[in-house]
């Protein structure tokens, strides 16, 4: 007896077929609509790899900013000590910001990753009417434009601060989120 997988549900507002939108966001097709970045489930993050290679890079610039103050200091040439001593100075802060930022970025991810998979893994794409909903209303109720979705998921992990202007400006119906004290105010 051959196996029957489940047919994807309708959508409640056109009828066409819905895929969930992890399957929607991994189609090398959604490039073109752009669906994978509006409708990604968190804000694109710097890997550790890529920190440790700024990092490295930042060191590098510090001394070479070094050897140029070291060689200033050696030839008593005074432009070459204070350029390099400023140079070193502000490759070793602009490395410090840096590292401290992308280190924040992932793990303001990490800590907000099991809120938005509570919203994003149930959600299901309409390519009809371009709509993100949840069958059965759980954990959110109603159709939402993926710019609602995006700023719905995000500001409810805790990444509302890095929405782009689109999603920014996308207003969540209240009610979206059924709560005993009413949905929580969206960024």
């Amino acid at each position: 007896m051959p196996s029957q997988t489940p047919s994807p549900p309708a959508c409640t507002g056109c009828g066409t077929p819905t895929r969930p939108v992890a399957e929607a966001v991994a189609d090398p097709a959604s490039l073109h609509d752009d669906l994978t970045d509006r409708l990604a489930k968190a804000p694109a993050t710097a890997s550790r790899g890529t920190t440790t290679l700024h990092a490295v890079e930042g060191l590098i610039m510090a001394g070479v900013g070094l050897a140029l103050a070291h060689g200033g200091l050696t030839g008593h040439t005074t432009v070459h000590t204070v350029g390099g001593t400023l140079l070193a100075l502000i490759a070793l802060a602009g490395t410090a910001l840096v590292v401290r930022n992308e280190t924040r970025g992932r793990a303001a991810v990490t800590a907000g990753e099991p809120r938005a998979d509570a919203l994003w893994q149930p959600a299901y794409h309409c390519p009809g009417c371009a709509s993100v909903s949840c069958p059965g209303g759980e954990p959110w109720q109603g159709r939402l434009t993926p710019e609602q979705f995006r700023k719905l998921v995000w500001t409810e992990a805790g990444y509302g601060g890095e929405l782009e202007e689109r999603a920014r400006t996308a207003v969540v119906p209240p009610g979206t989120l059924p709560r005993p004290r009413g949905a929580q105010d969206h960024v």
